[in-house]
């Protein structure tokens, strides 16, 4: 894991922020919760691979 990883993360989570509360701040409640749903996921998404690779060290250390 690099840090190249965290900042992509923290990328997303500070132009998430910033388009909800522009969204929210203009009546668009809906969007603003929609935005964010989307931003966890693209988070999530990422983070699929890192754990998936994880797992595999996990089985290849114990030999499972």
């Amino acid at each position: 894991m690099d840090i190249s990883l965290i900042i992509k993360i923290a990328g997303i989570g500070i132009l998430v922020a910033v388009a909800s509360q522009i969204l929210s701040k203009s009546g668009r409640d809906e969007q603003a919760m929609f935005v964010t749903i989307a931003g966890i996921l693209t988070a999530l998404m990422l983070l699929v691979t890192q754990i998936r690779e994880l797992f595999d060290l996990i089985t290849s250390v114990f030999g499972m």
